[in-house]
This record gives structure tokens, sequence and C-alpha cells, in this order.
């Protein structure tokens, strides 16, 4: 769609002259994360946690998700990137590689700090499908994580040059708006896990319940994505991501089974 929000053309600094654009992809990542930050410190302050802790867990959850995304992709399609690596920094990354890092890191935190791990997951857990909604939009506009070539009404065409040099999405031909449907989807996940979390019966019920009902979203959404190198296992029966959504699934629905039979303090 736009995946250039501004184009400053050649600019010098330091001596050095480059051209200088500012990617719509990230500055929308950037809103996002900044937007779920803000949510997260603000619901955290509510349920006693310090506004600053927050936002240094933030941090840390920002740089290891990066890393998790971008070795996930790595990992998926090393053929590619073995090739091109430059092309690694220019592509957005794997979401569950960052989201599996980004709950490695955040357990380092919440021990360090002596935190509730679920207290905090589940504080968290809002912000987290918020950011990603807002996220998807700049996938949208970059044109990657393109959907199958579709004839509905909905369907999408790009026509950017620019767009399909750098993530790959085909030209002039009507796909499945999968970003979109991603984003749609985590809206309404983010509205119901705040609507829950003043209903909870047990901590870490608002996390488990966001990882169960993301992973089933992400199975289906999958089935509509045409980027073939986002990987592919048991013979290109499913995707790399349907894979761990199906995992993931099954785990969130053991988590919340066995959390609920020892109710606890209602905390966020």
């Amino acid at each position: 769609m736009y995946p250039k929000l501004f184009d400053f053309g050649e600019v010098s600094f330091l001596g050095i002259e480059f051209h200088a654009v500012l990617h719509t992809y990230g500055f929308l990542l950037a809103a996002g994360f900044l937007i779920a930050l803000n949510v997260a410190a603000r619901r955290g302050k509510k349920f006693g946690v310090d506004a600053n802790l927050t936002m240094d867990l933030g941090l840390w959850i920002l740089v290891s998700a990066l890393v998790g995304a971008k070795l996930l992709l790595l990992f998926v399609d090393w053929p590619h990137y073995r090739h091109d690596p430059l092309s690694l920094i220019r592509s957005g990354g794997v979401f569950y590689g960052g989201l599996v890092t980004a709950v490695l890191t955040s357990m380092w935190f919440f021990r360090k700090h002596k935190l509730s791990a679920w207290r905090m997951s589940d504080i968290l857990a809002p912000s987290v499908a918020l950011g990603h909604a807002i996220g998807r939009l700049g996938c949208f506009s970059a044109g990657c994580c393109y959907g199958k070539p579709t004839t509905m009404p909905w369907g999408i065409t790009f026509t950017q040059d620019y767009a399909h040099d750098i993530v790959g999405v085909p030209l002039g031909i009507a796909l499945h708006p999968t970003q979109l449907y991603e984003s749609f989807v985590e809206f309404a996940i983010f509205g119901f896990l705040i609507f829950l979390a003043g209903r909870k019966k047990f901590d870490g019920q608002i996390f488990w319940s966001y990882v169960a009902l993301y992973s089933t979203a992400r199975f289906v959404i999958e089935f509509f994505r045409g980027d073939l190198a986002r990987g592919f296992v048991f013979g290109g029966a499913v995707s790399t991501s349907q894979t761990i959504a199906f995992v993931l699934l099954g785990f969130s629905v053991f988590a919340l089974s066995t959390l609920r039979r020892f109710p606890q303090k209602r905390t966020a």
C-alpha cells in the first residue's frame, strides 16, 4: 500500500551521504510498542506495580522480541538469508519467535525483581495483543505477510514496485488481506482480554487465554497466507507457524485447566 511514510531523499550526516526514508512499517511498529507499553504501565500501576519497572520490562521485551523474531525467520528460510544476509535486516521477522524470546526474557525479569510471573503476564497480555494489532497494520503497508490470490470483493491489490522489491509481494493481483485479518483479530482479542480482566478467577487466566485465542486465529489465518518464505513442515502440509500454534493451543488449554484448580486472588 504505502511502504514509505516519508521519503527525505539524499541527506548528509557527519559527512556520510545516504537516502533517508521513514518506512510506514517501522513507524507503526514503534507506535504499537509505545502505545502498548503505555497501556501496560497504566494497568500495572492500577495493580500496584511501579510504572518504571513496567517500562524497563518493556524495553527488555522489545530487544528480545526483535532478536527472536529474526532468529526464527532465519531458521525457516536459511537458504535465502544465507545468500542475502542483508535482507534479514529489512524483513520484519516471525511473531512466534519474538513471543518465545519475550516470554523467556520476562520470566528472567520476574525472577530478578521477585514479581509474580502469572500476575505480571496477565497485566501485559492485553498490551501484547494491542501492539501486535497495530504492528500488523505496518505489515499491510509494507506488503509483507501477504495472502493468497482471491476473487473476494475485499481482496487487496498491491501496486508499489518498492514493496515487491523489498518483500516480494505480487503486484496487480487481488490478494487476501491477511495482515488486516490478523490486525482485526488482535484488536478483538485486546478488547476481550480487557473485559475478561475484570472477571478473572485466577492468575494466569488472561495470559493463557490470549495464547489460546491468538494461536487459534493464527492457525486459521495461515491457510490464507501466500508468502512461502515463512516455512513449512510435514512435506508442506502445514506452515511452521501453524505447527507452533497447534502446540501452544494445546499447552494453553492444559495451563488454563491446571491453574483453574488452584483459584488465586484476583490481581489483574
